[in-house]
Parts: structure tokens; sequence; C-alpha cells
């Protein structure tokens, strides 16, 4: 499941400090390998480069 700039989405990596958090995608970046890493801003920050497997999508 690809997401889009404005998608709400839950943040799963153990290794971030916004692990299990909520944000917003603010960016969506096109990989050379065809891709997709996403920005995700946060209610008090933002983190770059994730990758989809990461994501999961947020109840509206």
């Amino acid at each position: 499941m690809a997401f889009e700039e404005d998608d709400r989405v839950i943040l799963r990596d153990e290794h971030s400090e916004y692990d299990g958090e909520e944000g917003t995608i603010t960016q969506v970046v096109e990989t050379m390998f065809g891709d997709e890493n996403y920005t995700v801003s946060f209610e008090d920050g933002q983190e770059a480069g994730i990758s989809e497997d990461n994501l999961e999508a947020a109840e509206e």
C-alpha cells in the first residue's frame, strides 16, 4: 500500500523515538531503485527516509 502526502500514518520502528506515534506524511521521495521513502511530521518533530514497511495507515 503506497501512501500519499497528507495521509495519517503510525510509525512502527523500534529504533525511532517516534515508534508507535501517529503523524502526517509531508513528503514522498522515490529512490533510484523505484521504492518510495517518506518524511513524516509528528507533533514534536519529524523523521525522514522512512520506508513503507515501517508505516501503517492510521484510523480515520
